[in-house]
């Protein structure tokens, strides 16, 4: 569940990021992308996708033979 939540976080940052024109991201809250707590949270983000990459084949109903779960 800490994955989803930092992945559609992570998602969220993206399209506010392409809407805006990359005036505007969740990082400014932080004191900017540089800053230790967005680099923190950017790394958090990176870390649950990489674990639903890794993880994604057990939880997934699409990806499993009708039966299998």
């Amino acid at each position: 569940m800490v994955a989803f939540v930092l992945l559609v976080i992570g998602g969220l940052n993206w399209g506010i990021y392409a809407v805006t024109g990359g005036a505007w991201e969740v990082g400014q809250l932080l004191g900017g992308m540089t800053s230790a707590a967005a680099m923190a949270v950017y790394g958090l983000v990176g870390l649950a996708a990489i674990y639903e990459v890794v993880t994604h084949g057990k939880t997934c109903r699409e990806c499993k033979p009708a039966g299998q779960m």
